[in-house]
């Protein structure tokens, strides 16, 4: 399959122009760091979409893809799920958000006790950031402590951005009350309680990434926790409902005191959660995390539908068997065109992680920049993990396939004739900023 210059600059010439104008009325002309020029190289990648449906997306320009992306995992069912959307627009004929609470809030609150293992009580925000900072509010008001060890993204509140490279205008004394330890390291949290004994108000981690616990890691955690009086956070802003319908706390044994949710539980809705224990969450009625839109019924009625879709059918099942057919072959065709040392997936079979490393003479940026230019060409919206949807037909797999196919073989034929770079079209991805 080939393209010409023309082409190439051409096919996204409308979202090239409405770049300029976005960014005079918004910084880095989007709402989401995730979804602006610093992750897509302008000139070769679609900028602004314009609608979607089921598994596929057009652009501004007209241009159709497979997505991969899938609004950053939090569209599991695919977009413009039939019995979602007919909930949602039964919801708007009786009203989006009531003087007083509707009984939805209770209806979506006893579907995710039903499901999540560690869930008891629940409160309603419309973020993961909401979530997890409420989650950390919780801990630090149940425990009386200050400190909190964390693992992996939480969000964009101070309490854990402020320990990141992006944490100018956060206060100096909040950054030092946050720590960072390592997955599936244990002797990083344990070095944490030593250093803070007796200050740890909170363990909080995302129970799984780009790698599967190891030699019973989530309950050395769980276990540590407990033993230091710190509450157990597991951040599953995406692994819920996408891992299983219990998240990966029930796939993996462990149960934690306190839990975030959000992405999947409404299919793209904006609807989070932080549930768990009845003697921790009650801890709601003295602290105060509210907030006007937190039941919002719209979300809600989405959520009701995505979860009786989950007690319907086997959705995650489901989930893992498309992500496996589709990582099984990026592996075998890794393989086949020698690109062992450049790149290697990793992750769940529903968030497959992309692990770019720099080749000897290339630095992993271009690399990835280019694969990013071929498949933007080919049809396939993808970023650095694939974000498997319930919408996706064999024929639509088999797309993304060949699609892997081409482009990993066409990278393998730049690295070894070194013309890589004079075929990328853009600017590489500069690394700014890495949550993982």
């Amino acid at each position: 399959m080939g393209y010409s210059c023309t082409m190439r600059q051409s096919r996204y010439e409308k979202s090239t122009k409405f770049l300029f104008r976005a960014q005079e009325l918004i910084p880095l002309g989007s709402q989401t760091f995730s979804k602006s020029r610093t992750q897509y190289p302008v000139g070769v990648s679609p900028l602004f979409m314009a609608k979607a449906k089921g598994s596929e997306i057009w652009d501004i320009d007209g241009n159709k893809y497979l997505d991969l992306v899938n609004s950053l995992a939090s569209i599991t069912l695919g977009y413009q799920n039939y019995e979602v959307d007919t909930s949602v627009r039964k919801q708007i004929k009786k009203g989006t958000i009531f003087s007083l609470p509707g009984i939805l809030e209770a209806e979506v609150a006893e579907l995710i006790v039903d499901a999540v293992p560690s869930a008891e009580l629940v409160r309603f925000g419309k973020n993961g950031s909401d979530a997890t900072s409420a989650a950390i509010r919780l801990a630090r008001a149940y425990t009386g402590k200050e400190h909190v060890a964390f693992c992996g993204y939480h969000g964009w509140q101070d309490w854990y951005i402020g320990s990141t490279t992006l944490n100018k205008g956060v206060p100096k004394v909040i950054s030092e009350l946050s720590h960072k330890f390592m997955y599936n390291q244990i002797e990083t949290l344990n070095k944490i309680f030593s250093e803070y004994e007796g200050k740890v108000a909170a363990v909080i981690l995302e129970p799984m990434t780009s790698a599967y616990p190891e030699n019973n890691f989530l309950l050395k955690v769980k276990e540590i926790s407990r033993k230091n009086g710190a509450v157990l956070i597991f951040d599953e802003t995406v692994t819920g409902f996408r891992f299983s319908k219990g998240g990966a706390q029930y796939e993996f044994g462990v149960t934690p005191d306190l839990t975030t949710l959000g992405k999947g539980m409404a299919n793209g809705y904006p609807l989070s959660a932080v549930t768990g224990k009845r003697e921790i969450m009650v801890e709601m009625e003295s602290i105060f995390f509210s907030g006007t839109f937190g039941g919002e019924l719209l979300s809600l009625a989405a959520a009701k539908s995505v979860l009786s879709l989950h007690n319907k059918f086997e959705v995650t099942k489901e989930l893992a068997i498309t992500g496996n057919k589709i990582a099984q072959h990026i592996s075998e065709e890794i393989q086949r065109f020698g690109l062992n040392e450049i790149l290697s997936v990793s992750g769940h079979p529903t968030w497959k992680f992309l692990n770019w490393s720099n080749s000897k003479h290339i630095d992993s940026k271009y690399i990835k920049t280019f694969f990013l230019q071929e498949m933007f060409l080919r049809g396939i919206l993808v970023l650095g993990t694939n974000n498997v949807s319930w919408s996706y037909t064999d024929k639509q797999i088999n797309r993304v396939k060949d699609a892997y196919s081409e482009v990993l073989e066409k990278i393998a034929r730049n690295l070894e004739s070194n013309t890589l770079i004079t075929n990328l079209r853009a600017d590489p991805i500069e690394p700014l900023f890495k949550i993982r």
